[in-house]
C-alpha cells in the first residue's frame, strides 16, 4: 500500500479519535494489580467515573465491550422468565433485544421506525395495562447510535412514575455517555450501561455499569446465571482498589487520563461543545438539501447524524469515496437502513476544525459519487460556528 499523507479522519460514530494524551497514558508500564499503586488507580477512576455518570452509586468496570455491559445489567437483576419492556429505536436496541431472549427473559418490544426515541406515552401505557406487575424492567437506548436519535430519558421516568409500576429503569448511554448531558441519579435510573470508545475517548474494551440501591437490591434475589459479570463478585473488591479477575490495566491509565480531560475541559463545556458541533452539522445537511433520519427535533442526538440519501441513491458508494479519495471513514448504515443512510460522527475529541474538514470531504464525496445535493452545506456549517464563536467570545468578555 502507497503511504496517504495526512491523518486518517475516523468519523464513525465509534471508536473515535484517541487522544495523544490517551495513548501516552496507556503506554505505562504495566504494573501489580494487586499492589498499593493499582489500588490507588482504582479509586480515583470510579470516583471519576461516577461524576460523568452523574452518580454517588456504584459504578462498575467490565473487561469488556458495551455488549457485556448489557449482560450484566439484565443477569444481575433478573430471573429466567421474567417480562421486559423494550422500545425497537434501532439496530442496537434489537441487539439488546436479542440478547433478552437469548438469556430467557419474555421481551415486550415494541416496533418503531428507527426515526424516533422511545415514546414516554407508550411506556406509561404499557405499565399501567401491566396490573398485575409483571414486568420487571423496562430498558431503553438514550441515544441511538445507528439512528442519530435521543430519547428523552427525564420523560420515560416521569412517564413510569405516573404509573405507579416498580418495574426497574435500565439506560443504554454508550453513545452519549461523555458527550450528551446524562444524570443517573437525577433521572431516577437503576442501570446505566456504558462503554469505553465514544465519548470517552478510549479504545474498545472497558464496559460499565452504574448501579442504583433498587437495583442492587433486585440483584441480591436475582436468578440468572453471573459469574464473570457478578456485581457482588465485583464490588467486594472494589472497595479495597482491585477487581477480582485480572483488570485490563493499560486500559484504566487511558481512562484515567481521559476521565481528567473531560474535568478540565469542565462537562457543561464538553456537553455544549458536542452540541455546536451537532447543531452546525445538521445546519450543513439542510444546507445540501438532504433528510436527517432522526424525524423529531427535539430527539436530534449531538454524538452523530444520520443523514438518508435520496431515493435511487447508495449512500455505501458514498461512504467508499470518501474513503478512497480523502481517507476518511463515515459510519455505514445499519440492519434495514444498510445503503439508505450515512453516519457522521461528531463525538469524543473533536474540536470545530475537525468538524469543518468532515464536512468538506462529505461535500466532496456527494459531488464525486453522483448523489444529487445542493452546494453549500460546508459553508451553512462554517456560518454557524462563526457565529458561536462570536457569541463565546462575547459573553467571555461581558463576563
Amino acid at each position: 500500500m502507497s503511504h496517504r499523507a495526512g491523518r486518517h479522519f475516523l468519523q464513525i460514530p465509534g471508536p473515535t479519535n484517541v487522544p495523544d494524551r490517551v495513548l501516552r497514558a496507556m503506554d505505562l508500564p504495566t504494573i501489580d494489580h494487586r499492589g498499593p499503586e493499582f489500588a490507588a488507580l482504582t479509586a480515583e477512576v470510579l470516583a471519576g467515573l461516577r461524576t460523568v455518570f452523574g452518580t454517588s452509586g456504584a459504578a462498575l468496570v467490565f473487561p469488556s465491550s458495551g455488549t457485556g455491559a448489557w449482560e450484566a445489567a439484565l443477569v444481575n437483576t433478573l430471573s429466567a422468565g421474567d417480562r421486559v419492556l423494550m422500545f425497537e429505536t434501532g439496530h442496537f436496541a434489537s441487539l439488546w433485544r436479542e440478547m433478552a431472549g437469548r438469556l430467557g427473559l419474555k421481551v415486550d418490544f415494541v416496533p418503531g421506525d428507527w426515526r424516533r426515541g422511545v415514546d414516554p406515552e407508550a411506556v406509561e401505557a404499557r405499565l399501567k395495562a401491566d396490573a398485575e406487575q409483571g414486568i420487571k424492567a423496562v430498558c431503553i437506548v438514550h441515544n441511538e447510535t445507528s439512528t442519530g436519535v435521543t430519547t428523552r430519558v427525564p420523560a420515560v421516568r416521569e412517564a413510569m412514575d405516573r404509573s405507579g409500576h416498580p418495574a426497574l429503569l435500565m439506560v443504554d448511554t454508550i453513545s452519549s455517555l461523555g458527550s450528551i448531558d446524562y444524570r443517573h441519579d437525577d433521572w431516577g435510573v437503576d442501570v446505566t450501561v456504558g462503554g469505553s470508545q465514544k465519548g470517552l475517548m478510549l479504545p474498545p474494551g472497558l464496559g460499565f455499569n452504574a448501579v442504583g440501591p433498587k437495583a442492587l437490591k433486585a440483584s441480591e434475589t436475582a436468578g440468572l446465571p453471573r459469574s464473570y459479570w457478578s456485581w457482588a463478585a465485583m464490588l467486594g473488591p472494589n472497595e479495597k482498589g482491585f477487581f477480582p479477575y485480572t483488570p485490563a490495566t493499560n486500559l484504566l491509565y487511558g481512562l484515567r487520563e481521559a476521565l481528567a480531560m473531560l474535568q478540565e475541559e469542565g462537562l457543561d463545556k464538553v456537553f455544549a461543545r458536542h452540541h455546536r458541533h451537532a447543531e452546525a452539522t445538521r445546519a450543513a445537511v439542510r444546507a445540501w438539501d438532504l433528510e436527517l433520519l432522526c424525524a423529531e427535533p427535539k430527539e436530534y442526538s449531538d454524538s452523530l447524524t444520520a443523514v438518508m440519501v435520496p431515493e435511487g441513491q447508495d449512500a455505501d458508494r458514498l461512504r467508499a469515496v470518501a474513503l478512497d479519495r480523502f481517507d476518511m471513514s463515515l459510519g455505514t448504515g445499519l440492519g434495514r437502513l444498510a445503503g439508505r443512510v450515512f453516519r457522521i460522527g461528531h463525538l469524543g475529541d473533536f474540536n470545530d476544525l475537525m468538524l469543518a474538514g468532515t464536512l468538506a470531504g462529505v461535500e466532496m464525496a456527494l459531488e464525486l459519487s453522483g448523489i444529487p445535493y445542493r452546494k453549500g452545506g460546508v459553508q451553512a456549517a462554517l456560518d454557524f460556528l462563526s457565529e458561536a464563536q462570536r457569541s463565546d467570545v462575547s459573553f467571555a468578555k461581558t463576563g
